[in-house]
């Protein structure tokens, strides 16, 4: 058995995404993760535009910068009286692999500068970036633009003493691994960008797909895939330095009732659709097995940042009611069991 004074070391994060409902407002959210002992939270980027609008009494846009700006002042505020760190900014989406001269890329860094005053104002040095879905017919370069990308973000970022924590989403159209992401961390050499590792990503893309009949990829035996699992992660182990890590994501995910089609959905690749509503706790009706991935994690030496980001919206997909302190309790148990069992 693990320490508990081991497991106490590891700090804990619960994205602000991941709980609530529309009618629960960003300062419920903060007292409610404050309660159950939190150390810091991942901002959403739509919870400074929710609570910048209650601030202000009128909606604010994506890029009206100089108000999410207010708006994350008094965010600083509020997080502040309750204890809690913004551990991250996120998710900033679709960034990287522009065409050069088109105003997507163009459009691609406005963002970029406007979320780095919002980080400046809210207090946060870390932004995450997901691996791009965009299909690779519409980007131009390939790797080499996006490594070049990267490299000028990171460079923007470093100007304000900021880094960049690059995640592999599993619906990617170019990175949806963590070795994807590793080999582009490396290539962008630069001192400030590092991994967002995550449960669902890696074990939601290398063992689990939603368009299968068993929820396995390829319809493979857990065996299989098991063993699969595990020498990815004995590559992790052994390739990524400790320093390189700069959190996990936790969250588990359901086996579909039905299988998820596998064509696009409204712009929306099926581990999308899969990612947005069927991630709860570990612990509470998932089957990926994510412990596999956070003990690897924690063999490399990390002792950093535990995250939790779910997206549960019952088995079926059609929602879950619950009281929001009593979730927030729950996931504070989900996230302690999962470090001591993946400590073992």
């Amino acid at each position: 058995m693990p320490e508990i004074n081991e497991i106490n070391k590891i700090p804990l994060s619960f994205a602000t995404c991941s709980i609530g409902t529309q009618s629960d407002t960003l300062p419920r959210k903060l007292s409610a993760l404050h309660n159950a002992g939190f150390n810091a939270i991942e901002l959403a980027f739509p919870d400074i535009q929710s609570h910048g609008a209650n601030l202000l009494g009128h909606p604010i846009a994506a890029d009206n910068y100089p108000e999410l700006v207010t708006a994350a002042h008094d965010i600083r505020r509020l997080c502040d009286a309750y204890h809690l760190r913004v551990l991250m900014l996120q998710p900033f989406a679709n960034f990287e692999g522009w065409p050069r001269g088109s105003r997507e890329r163009e459009h691609a860094f406005e963002r970029a500068r406007g979320w780095i005053e919002i980080m400046d104002a809210v207090g946060t040095d870390m932004l995450q970036v997901g691996s791009t879905d965009t299909p690779l017919e519409k980007l131009q370069g390939g790797k080499e633009n996006i490594v070049s990308d990267l490299r000028e973000l990171c460079d923007l970022l470093a100007a304000k003493n900021m880094r960049l924590a690059y995640e592999n989403w599993a619906w990617s159209t170019h990175a949806p691994t963590w070795s994807d992401i590793w080999s582009i961390v490396r290539e962008t050499n630069r001192p400030n960008i590092g991994l967002c590792l995550d449960t669902f990503q890696t074990a939601g893309f290398e063992w689990g797909d939603p368009t299968t009949s068993t929820g396995r990829v390829d319809d493979l035996s857990v065996g299989e895939l098991d063993k699969r699992l595990e020498e990815s992660m004995r590559r992790l182990v052994g390739c990524v330095p400790v320093e390189k890590i700069y959190l996990l994501q936790v969250s588990d995910a359901y086996l579909p009732v039905e299988a998820v089609p596998r064509e696009r959905v409204r712009g929306e690749w099926p581990r999308a659709r899969w990612s947005q509503a069927f991630r709860p706790l570990p612990y509470d009706g998932g089957y990926l097995p994510v412990e596999a991935v956070g003990r690897a994690v924690l063999k490399t030496g990390f002792r950093g940042w535990f995250s939790v980001e779910v997206f549960d919206s019952g088995p079926d997909g059609k929602g879950r009611e619950y009281e929001i302190k009593q979730y927030a309790a729950d996931a504070m148990w989900s996230a302690r069991e999962f470090l001591e069992k993946c400590m073992h």
